[in-house]
């Protein structure tokens, strides 16, 4: 198969931590992130914890004919009247855009993760909000909600199915 995700075990972790440089990279188009002295980012908060907590966080590493070509961060949320699954980060590698690669993985773990859904993004980035909008309204046949959060103004996008 062409494209796969898999769940990264802690022993390949660094995978997820590597392909995070490339993701903060991006961001800086919609943040003010500084490299370091080193010449990397910042490690992402608390990414660690994406192993260390057992269930309830998955690290998922979104490959392209055997290559990284991306991940996904998806929490469990546990006690929330909002949705069961938040998306809380997912990349795919600028040379893997347009290729239909996101859409099939985000479709996927939405599959795989049954249940109510929140998917979040920066206000400014208007290239995401396309995709999600996208992806979500195909998937659900446009049966979600979207909000603005008045505290960010960051957009959301919310749907069981």
């Amino acid at each position: 198969m062409e494209m796969k995700l898999e769940r990264v075990p802690i022993e390949h972790k660094d995978v997820i931590h590597h392909l995070m440089q490339f993701y903060l990279y991006d961001f800086t188009e919609f943040l003010d992130i500084e490299l370091e002295e080193t010449g990397k980012f910042e490690t992402y908060p608390d990414l660690d914890t994406f192993w260390e907590q057992g269930e309830g966080k998955f690290a998922i590493l979104i490959s392209f004919y055997n290559k990284p070509a991306g991940f996904a961060l998806v929490e469990r949320l546990h006690h929330s009247l909002e949705a069961d699954y938040y998306m809380t980060e997912f990349f795919i590698m600028k040379k893997y855009r347009r290729s239909g690669l996101g859409s099939w993985a985000a479709k996927e773990l939405f599959q795989q993760y049954k249940g109510k859904w929140k998917v979040t993004q920066l206000r400014n980035n208007k290239p995401a909000q396309k995709f999600w909008q996208k992806v979500i309204g195909d998937y659900t046949g446009g049966e979600y909600i979207e909000k603005t959060l008045p505290d960010s103004g960051n957009v959301s996008q919310y749907f069981k199915l």
